[in-house]
């Protein structure tokens, strides 16, 4: 798609940028209070040329200047690349070798494409049909299929494809979304901002405040923050820095799912355009059926979740809807573990916006996830604890219910955020909690011939592990095979 004009340009409709001159540049120094952007732009209006610039501290308009007519690009170009100069120490000529300079802003890479040969297939189809009209007429308003999902399914899809749900995750991490924009965020500034963690990391084990204020202001530089007048926090604890990590996984995958819908871009053979929530849909690659809430399947799972949910929590989870699950792919992945006789369904919470990535790749052990058991997947027998993890879409959420295979159980009692791996001779890791759904209400079901635990019963406290760390029981596997998602549930919280 074409590089957007800066939207505070006066008149921004008007102009288009010329080649790829758009540069978004970001500086964030915690001693001085100072996180602040720099916008850059070569646009090009009626034959004539400018260069924009827009500047200010992150989240506020700024001040800004127009310079020109000029009456080549040239004379604009040449403005464009002495403020990228002046305030870079980098030339915008060697932008692929950026290297950020103390003192300097430093280079948001974004992916745009100002090559409008590259549009989508329907952007193509219905810039014909404008075309194939006469110049006057009104340009023609897309006419889509109908879609072959049910309502229940459709609402599902266009849950976890609302981009207004993806910026408003992106917002509550308080990410700048416009110096970010949704779609456009480049593989390799999401990895500078895991390296600037791993800095941050760094310092703290070394006690260094200095470098631990210069490599968070380094964080804040590559992935730009909106913190208001506020002085930008210092990231001062372990926990602190995985929420930061966990953050960057989240932006990751919701550009897998940007990433997904574009993949959606078809031309009908008829003058439909497929509709955009069945075509959606096809991306994931999953198939997704309606369980009935009249089936005794519903019953139990329900169950499951009114037996094991946290009284006291403020979320008030109640089912919407439930969806069987078939990825891809995934059957045949988790037959590796046809041996293993142990095996439970399971409860996992995720935020909304990484739902599609999940159900278009799977679950998946992230290169910088981390927790109190390691780096590992985690699972839950209580939905009290993994609802904990969910990010929300107003009242709405999404749980997963996955078929673990277990197997042989090592079980801990403390902290330990080292593990990679469960010891020789074990498939999984529990981590016991005080309380465990009672096992005498538990019943199995069979999936795909093999009987799995599905817990009923309220929690009871077990007496052997009450001086362990951890209130909850948490699974822990360390395969991403060992994992067959089941059941999607879309849930109120109120």
């Amino acid at each position: 798609m074409a590089i957007e004009v800066d939207s505070n340009c006066p008149g921004a409709s008007q102009y288009k940028v010329h080649g790829d001159y758009n540069a978004m540049l970001n500086q964030t120094n915690i001693g001085a209070n100072n996180n602040k952007f720099y916008v850059i732009q070569v646009l090009e209006k009626g034959g004539k040329y400018f260069a924009w610039n827009r500047w200010g501290r992150v989240g506020e308009v700024g001040q800004s200047a127009l310079k020109g007519p000029f009456a080549t690009p040239d004379g604009a170009i040449k403005e464009f690349s002495a403020k990228f100069k002046d305030k870079s120490s980098n030339s915008w000529d060697d932008r692929k070798n950026f290297k950020a300079k103390a003192g300097k802003y430093s280079l948001i890479e974004i992916d745009t494409e100002a090559d409008s040969s590259k549009k989508s297939e329907t952007e193509k189809k219905l810039a014909d049909l404008a075309a194939a009209k006469p110049a006057v007429a009104a340009p023609p308003k897309p006419v889509y299929a109908p879609s072959a999902l049910g309502p229940e399914l459709q609402n599902f899809v266009k849950l976890i494809f609302d981009k207004n749900m993806f910026q408003s995750a992106m917002a509550s991490y308080e990410i700048d979304v416009r110096k970010m924009p949704l779609g456009q965020l480049s593989k390799s500034q999401v990895q500078k901002g895991f390296d600037a963690l791993d800095e941050v990391e760094k310092a703290l084990s070394a006690n260094n405040a200095g470098g631990l204020m210069q490599a968070t202001s380094l964080f804040y530089t590559v992935i730009p923050h909106d913190f208001g007048r506020r002085k930008p926090p210092v990231i001062n604890s372990p926990e602190t820095l995985q929420k930061k990590r966990d953050m960057l996984n989240v932006l990751a995958d919701i550009e897998v799912a940007l990433g997904l819908e574009k993949k959606t871009e078809t031309v009908a053979p008829s003058e439909l355009l497929p509709n955009p929530l069945d075509a959606n849909y096809g991306t994931l690659k999953c198939g997704l059926e309606y369980v009935d809430p009249k089936s005794d399947e519903f019953a139990y799972i329900s169950r499951y979740l009114d037996s094991t949910k946290d009284k006291n929590h403020y979320y008030k989870p109640s089912i919407v809807d439930v969806f069987r699950l078939d990825r891809q792919g995934e059957a045949a992945r988790f037959a590796a573990h046809d041996t293993i006789a142990e095996r439970k369904l399971l409860w996992h919470g995720t935020n909304v916006a990484v739902v599609a990535a999940i159900l278009g790749t799977g679950l998946r052990i992230m290169p910088h996830s981390g927790g109190r058991v390691g780096r590992g997947m985690y699972f839950a027998s209580e939905n009290g604890k993994s609802i904990q993890y969910i990010g929300p879409s107003g009242d709405t959420a999404i749980m997963f219910l996955a078929e673990v295979a277990l197997g042989k159980e090592h079980s801990i009692w403390q902290d330990d955020s080292s593990l990679r791996v469960a010891p020789k001779g074990f498939d999984s890791i529990v981590a016991r909690g005080h309380t465990e759904p009672d096992p005498t209400e538990d019943i199995s079901w069979t999936f795909d011939g093999k009987k799995v635990t599905v817990p009923q019963g309220a929690p009871i406290k077990q007496k052997q592990w009450q001086k362990s760390s951890f209130t909850h029981s948490e699974y822990l596997v360390y395969s991403e095979s060992q994992v067959r998602l089941r059941y999607a549930l879309r849930i109120k919280i109120r």
